[in-house]
């Protein structure tokens, strides 16, 4: 069983002795937002504020503190040549040791992060939403993978949430506002009823169906005939229909992924109360093996 952490709670458990790297001021262009933290002890590092030299530099700074004995530290560094970056702007960094208040505040705010996290309900368990499960796990969002068939559900390997419902449409009522829906069932009509319940809610960030321009055109008729007043204006259908002719489920899914998210981060989405963030909670180096390079 792999000891590497999953969480910044447990990174912070495991590791007795941490600097907190923080982006305190941003002025012009830069790899990551102000606010942005990274935590490094000897061995390991979570987080990231952007990659580069910068944050090769910083994780050095933090480990000559680690070394030193410092409990704080400022970094004033511009990102333009002299530094092998070309991004053009400044940022100031604060280094600290944290001390166990520090780590439950950290805590407490990774936690605070990721429940406010969009949801993303795949909505069926077949090839392309499992390799949509399977790409979902590792971007900022809490995925639901969601179909009424628990042997589809069994195939699934992703860390993400499954649920069995043969009522898969309560699944999209109870979601909270804000969440994305991805509609690719096994049954045509079961599909057509779920995108219209997504439609209906009138908050969702994103509603997308798979199939054709043909589907859409017998969804548009049906909910004509079926749902009073209900337009498919706001209906991505055909979904991640970027020009690859390639139906492999895993290109179809990298596309989808790749509509949905670029939704779910727009400048209004990334503003709104559900807290959307522009990276996982953690990450450590070399696949997560929690050892620097």
């Amino acid at each position: 069983m792999s000891n590497t952490p999953t969480s910044l709670t447990e990174f912070l458990a495991t590791h007795s002795s941490v600097i907190r790297v923080a982006l305190t001021r941003v002025r012009g262009s830069s790899p990551r937002n102000e606010g942005t933290e990274m935590f490094v002890s000897d061995q390991a590092l979570w987080g990231t504020i952007g990659g580069g030299q910068l944050e090769f530099m910083a994780i050095q700074a933090a480990k000559d503190m680690l070394q030193s004995g410092d409990l704080e530290r400022e970094m004033d560094v511009p990102l333009g040549p002299e530094i092998g970056q070309c991004c053009g702007g400044r940022v100031e960094i604060r280094l600290m040791r944290m001390r166990p208040s520090d780590k439950r505040a950290a805590a407490e705010r990774a936690r605070q992060t990721e429940a406010a996290l969009p949801h993303v309900y795949v909505m069926g368990a077949g090839h392309v939403g499992r390799a949509l499960a399977d790409l979902f796990q590792h971007l900022p969002v809490k995925c639901i993978l969601v179909d009424p068939r628990p042997e589809e559900i069994a195939y699934n390997t992703a860390a993400v949430e499954t649920r069995i419902s043969v009522l898969p449409e309560a699944e999209i009522w109870n979601a909270p506002a804000g969440s994305a829906f991805i509609v690719l069932t096994h049954d045509h009509g079961l599909d057509f009823l779920l995108a219209s319940a997504a439609l209906q809610r009138g908050d969702a960030l994103y509603v997308g169906m798979i199939g054709s321009a043909t589907k859409r055109a017998k969804f548009k008729n049906w909910v004509r005939t079926h749902c009073d007043g209900q337009t498919i204006e706001h209906l991505n259908c055909p979904i991640g229909a970027c020009g690859s002719r390639d139906k492999r489920p895993s290109v179809i899914a990298a596309f989808v992924a790749a509509e949905v998210i670029a939704e779910l981060t727009t400048e209004t989405a990334a503003t709104a109360p559900i807290g959307v963030i522009e990276a996982p909670p953690g990450r450590t180096y070399l696949g997560r093996t929690g050892r620097l390079a």
